[in-house]
């Protein structure tokens, strides 16, 4: 297969691309350089450009761009920013797509379990209506973009993705420090969900959304046994062998962090039911097992 990576150098882009090309496929990362390797110069701007004479005749599109949410404090400019990197560049691919004489056959973008808002110990499924605050609603507009694909000819899949585990990059890689200071902390209450897959099971749902004719609208991309943050907490400082009875107080945390917090303050409590029914295996269901294969 050919496969188009939007976001490819990304934490996330990075690791798919690199699975991909091992099992022997093709992969063009998309790229605003110019003189990139296997890379195609885009300007996601919301229109389609040159990029379908680029996408003509791929197999397969892949949406993983969006600035970083946790990589600075929520001021209005910053959050317009976290939006427009995410429309803008979904904007483009579809109507990219859509201008392609033989489009790609699938296209899988990109979302987060966000979409559902604060859920507190709800079972949460693809089925559940999204919220109402920020992530909430970046979520649901950036679905709304990809949706805009003509799905008679390119089959549609958003991935709704969870906190992903890898040492290599991402949340848990932020925290492994701390932890392995012994000051791994409970935040907030601890009673918040937190919806976690493994690396290698978020490669692999993307991958057979690729491969799988039948996967088409969203999928949650998280483990079918989630945990609240007070037991991974407990876990994690298990697995590492360090204590982990701190506790960061949701007053401290929005002090320091403003809106932001709330990422971590509100769980929700995702369970992977399309997936599960139309036969993807996670190879890593239990939390801790899981996080001691990442061999921390």
């Amino acid at each position: 297969m050919v496969v188009v990576i939007a976001g490819g150098s990304g934490f996330l882009g990075r690791l798919l691309a690199r699975r991909m090309r091992k099992d022997g496929h093709r992969v063009i990362t998309l790229t605003r350089q110019s003189g990139v390797p296997d890379a195609i110069t885009w300007r996601p701007d919301g229109t389609a450009g040159t990029l379908a004479k680029d996408l003509e005749g791929t197999d397969a599109v892949v949406n993983l761009a969006g600035e970083n949410l946790a990589a600075g404090r929520w001021t209005e400019a910053r959050k317009q920013a976290l939006v427009t990197s995410r429309l803008l560049p979904t904007r483009t691919l579809a109507s990219a797509i859509n201008a392609c004489p033989t489009p790609p056959r699938v296209f899988v973008s990109g979302s987060a379990v966000g979409y559902y808002g604060a859920r507190s110990d709800e079972p949460v499924t693809e089925a559940t209506p999204p919220g109402t605050d920020f992530l909430a609603r970046i979520c649901v507009d950036w679905e709304q973009e990809a949706r805009a694909v003509n799905t008679l000819r390119t089959r549609l899949a958003i991935v709704r993705t969870g906190i992903v585990l890898s040492k290599d990059g991402g949340a848990l890689q932020k925290m492994l420090l701390p932890f392995k200071l012994g000051m791994g902390a409970t935040l907030g209450s601890g009673e918040q969900y937190f919806p976690w897959i493994h690396v290698d099971d978020w490669v692999s749902m993307v991958m057979w959304m690729i491969q799988h004719d039948a996967a088409s609208g969203p999928f949650n991309a998280a483990a079918p046994e989630p945990v609240t943050n007070h037991t991974f907490t407990r876990t994690l400082g298990r697995v590492l062998g360090r204590p982990a009875l701190l506790k960061a107080p949701a007053f401290a945390m929005r002090l320091a962090a403003g809106e932001m917090a709330d990422m971590v303050l509100h769980g929700q409590r995702v369970m992977p039911a399309r997936a599960g029914q139309l036969g993807f295996q996670f190879t890593h269901r239990a939390l801790e097992p899981a996080l001691r294969s990442l061999q921390l």
